[in-house]
């Protein structure tokens, strides 16, 4: 029996400023299987998939790569290396990533903007690098500071979900990184917004300084808001 995707979720239906995410055009999950399923209410399987793993995570081929499917891979974590200790908190976790790998996120934003079809966002367990990415987005499509927080929490729901697949794939639990990483703190998400918050001109502000260009952001709207 194939297994359903873990921790999936269609952002569609979110508030935004103007209107609402509209269904089917993007998507989060954990990792992704190439035999999964989802759920009928679910478009599947995407046409863009953007991978936020580190290297040593991927698959030489990913899961879902072929059959139209167009993956993209920006890591993360790539100031996660061995011999150097992770942050002791998901909340400095997370502003590592907005520090050291901004430039993915402007790269995360510009291939949802201009993605052709449903996108779909993933990491390993579609809580961390997925919520910081997620939340960018919706950021820039002005979303309320308590909507984004609502969705960063729904990963909760799914722990035990995404640990099978983590017993099943790996035998063990996820890797040995510090066990507060496994929780969904509200103040996590919180810190990465309060970054964007305490940045001249805001999420837009802040997305412009690591590169990201104004007519993205429009394109982004365009594409997503209904």
């Amino acid at each position: 029996m194939n297994e359903t995707v873990p921790n999936l979720r269609d952002l569609g239906g979110t508030p935004v400023e103007g209107g609402a995410v509209a269904p089917a055009h993007l998507m989060r999950s954990a990792m992704p299987l190439g035999d999964d399923v989802a759920p009928p209410e679910i478009t599947w399987p995407p046409r863009v998939v953007i991978d936020l793993r580190s290297v040593a995570e991927t698959e030489p081929v990913h899961p879902l790569s072929g059959h139209g499917v167009t993956v993209r891979n920006f890591p993360l974590l790539s100031a996660l290396r061995p011999g150097v200790a992770p942050p002791e908190s998901l909340a400095e976790l997370y502003r590592l990533m907005l520090r050291t790998t901004a430039e993915h996120l402007v790269d995360v934003v510009d291939t949802v903007a201009s993605a052709s079809g449903p996108t779909l966002v993933h990491c390993a367990a579609g809580k961390d690098r997925t919520g910081v990415s997620i939340a960018m987005v919706l950021a820039l499509l002005g979303a309320k500071r308590e909507d984004i927080v609502d969705d960063y929490l729904v990963t909760a729901r799914h722990e035990e979900q995404i640990e099978a697949r983590f017993r099943r794939l790996f035998g063990a639990r996820r890797a040995a990184v510090p066990t507060q990483y496994f929780a969904t703190p509200v103040e996590a998400i919180t810190a990465v917004l309060d970054t964007w918050d305490e940045h001249p001109g805001g999420a837009r502000g802040w997305f412009q300084n690591a590169g990201g260009r104004p007519e993205t952001v429009e394109r982004l709207r365009s594409r997503l808001v209904v």
